[in-house]
């Protein structure tokens, strides 16, 4: 069969994820993950980063309430390099107070963030901003580059919609200890028919195929490991944490739909879902391992 053309990527350049930084501020890693970084004693052939998936249910806990203070301490409890966030409102409406929800949590957190939309609305008033909603990625480090890829999808905000390309699905190249490592945060298809995810698991290894050296797949899914949509996933990717706890509903869950993927050259030394009813989902945190350059 032949291959897909690549589809169309709304790219940011380095400089401006920087100047985003720069604008929420951004903190030294805290002595658990700077202890993480140091990379000495036997694995220091290897580099340690710690990322969490997260989906924050656009600030409102498991009880619906929105309480962006309750999502940021959850968040901060992680302490996690790098977090992919789904469910982020950007001045989208009442439900989350009309806040730029992506920019406020990096600025609680002292933390770099890339923003990538799903959906690009005109503004509830004549002279506010535009409505946005998608998913996020907050980071220790600097983002050395920042996509937001097409994917399928079928969309939620037109009447009878049809599968097709939009954004959605973000891409941040961060560097780690001189490692390059890419890695995207994802939001599948809630639908009963799997057709769709399918469709977004193909274009999304179709984006990970170009790109070279360690990657890292953060998201909510809205299918377990083993279901048949997601099969093609694993193989070019592995499952970070298998026995990691299932995470939806927060409380009480009884399904592992938010998960963490890695490449083959990526080492997983721990992984587990965290307890926490700030949304509705809970977040999994992965403990991993990147090979030094030239080792």
């Amino acid at each position: 069969m032949d291959r897909k053309p690549r589809r169309p990527v709304h790219r940011i350049p380095a400089a401006a994820a920087l100047a985003v930084a720069v604008a929420v501020g951004a903190a030294p890693p805290s002595a658990t993950a700077a202890g993480r970084a140091a990379g000495t004693g036997p694995g220091a052939a290897r580099v340690p980063l710690r990322v969490a998936t997260y989906n924050i249910h656009a600030g409102a806990g498991q009880d619906n309430v929105f309480d962006l203070d309750r999502t940021a301490a959850a968040i901060r409890d992680l302490d996690a390099d790098v977090i992919g966030l789904q469910e982020v409102d950007v001045h989208w409406g009442a439900r989350s107070d009309f806040a730029d929800e992506a920019r406020e949590l990096a600025g609680r957190l002292r933390m770099r963030v890339y923003f990538a939309p799903i959906y690009d609305l005109p503004p509830a008033t004549a002279d506010g901003p535009r409505r946005q909603y998608g998913v996020a990625v907050l980071s220790r480090r600097p983002l050395r580059d920042a996509r937001n890829h097409e994917i399928t999808r079928l969309s939620t905000q037109t009447p009878d919609p049809v599968p097709a390309p939009a954004p959605g699905f973000a891409e941040v190249t961060v560097k780690v200890g001189g490692t390059l490592v890419h890695v995207y945060t994802t939001h599948l298809d809630y639908r009963t028919d799997p057709s769709v995810r399918r469709a977004q698991v193909d274009d999304m290894l179709a984006v990970l195929a170009e790109d070279p050296g360690p990657k890292v797949l953060l998201g909510d899914f809205n299918a377990e490991p083993g279901a048949p949509e997601l099969s093609r996933l694993w193989g070019p990717l592995a499952d970070a944490a298998p026995n990691g706890g299932k995470t939806y509903p927060a409380v009480g869950p009884v399904r592992r739909i938010d998960l963490v993927a890695v490449s083959p050259d990526v080492t997983v030394t721990g992984a587990r879902a965290w307890a926490t009813a700030a949304s509705d989902h809970r977040p999994v945190v992965a403990d991993l391992l990147l090979r030094r350059p030239g080792r």
